[in-house]
């Protein structure tokens, strides 16, 4: 058995620690986050009676784990993927990997250093429409243009996370579109231009951007555009409006997840609601999350490197961080490379 700690007690944590539960080799074991009496509701309602800790580093140094699952805001992911590798834990992290490139290459020196596991969960890869588009992606020949974007309603700064003013729409919502994009094409960015526009959630009290727009340069020639933004209006018929596109020079593939081949009409709403990620049917949990996180489980298990690699993870942080280096002066600015490459 996996012994899992889940570090973060809230959204993302009840929903991994509902997916280990279900598999068969995994059991989470002990859980903890900034405040004890959330670590101890999440405790309460999971399977395995985990233990709970009062911060992730005790639950790190407590010998009860074998691995972690870091659910925290994303600016606190690289502090502990550092002390979790050095205490020869395997980590599932949320993404991003990190927001910021130091912490991204510390973390990924620790990981190589202490030869753990390590897998940002980048859950997309595992949407069957995108593993399809990536099988497919030979037919339209050379990648020439792509764009992305993944807007989400004013409910997710204003009421889903308490944490929005410490990261951007970008972070939170291009990094799946990145980590898909540079997938799909096999090609990693070399320079990037962004902008930000302010406004709408500044005036509500978060200094968030309402949106933001990346212009990619990748190696081999391609380019590409990622919108992300958050202000779309409660009443939209779905939480987030996902759309991705790659031409080649030989075709084009389109995916299009507003709608997941199911619309409710009430007295109240009309919706689109999500079932391609997260759902559970007949009483267990299933979807691309669910893929994700038990892939996780068993490369922990087995020794065998998750798809979605360290240095897959940490470039999308450095493009992320050259995006928003970007918005701050107004020029192109090239993405950092990877120190680790030359020493592979």
């Amino acid at each position: 058995m996996l012994r899992v700690g889940i570090i973060g007690a809230g959204i993302m944590a009840a929903g991994h620690a509902e997916v280990l539960a279900a598999h068969p080799e995994a059991v989470v074991a002990a859980v903890a986050s900034r405040t004890r009496r959330s670590a101890e509701r999440l405790a309460a309602s999971t399977a395995g009676n985990p233990a709970v800790f009062d911060d992730a580093a005790a639950l790190i140094a407590s010998g009860e784990v074998d691995a972690v699952s870091i659910t925290t805001p994303d600016p606190l992911h690289a502090e502990m993927m550092v002390a979790a590798a050095k205490a020869g834990l395997h980590i599932l992290v949320e993404k991003p990997f990190t927001t910021d490139v130091s912490g991204a290459d510390a973390a990924a020196a620790a990981i190589r250093d202490n030869d753990v596991r390590a897998m940002c969960l980048f859950n997309h890869r595992w949407v069957p429409a995108y593993a399809q588009a990536k099988q497919r992606m030979a037919e339209i020949g050379e990648p020439v243009v792509g764009y992305a974007r993944k807007d989400d309603t004013i409910h997710v700064p204003t009421e889903m996370i308490s944490w929005a003013a410490s990261t951007t729409c970008a972070w939170f919502l291009s990094s799946h579109d990145i980590d898909l994009m540079t997938w799909l094409m096999d090609d990693q960015i070399t320079r990037v231009f962004a902008t930000a526009r302010f406004g709408r959630l500044r005036r509500s009290g978060i200094d968030t951007p309402d949106a933001v727009q990346i212009q990619a340069q990748f190696s081999r020639g391609a380019v590409a555009t990622f919108e992300s933004a958050w202000i779309y209006p409660n009443t939209f018929p779905t939480v987030v409006d996902s759309y991705v596109t790659v031409a080649g020079e030989d075709g084009v593939i389109q995916l299009d997840r507003q709608k997941e081949g199911i619309t409710i009409a009430t007295e109240q709403a009309y919706a689109y609601p999500r079932n391609m990620l997260q759902r559970v049917m007949h009483g267990q949990p299933a979807g691309a999350y669910r893929d994700a996180i038990h892939h996780f489980v068993e490369c922990a298990l087995t020794g065998a490197q998750p798809l979605v690699s360290v240095a897959s993870s940490r470039h999308v942080t450095a493009v992320l961080a050259a995006a928003h280096e970007s918005i701050a002066c107004g020029e192109p600015v090239d993405v950092a490379p990877d120190p680790l490459e030359a020493t592979r």
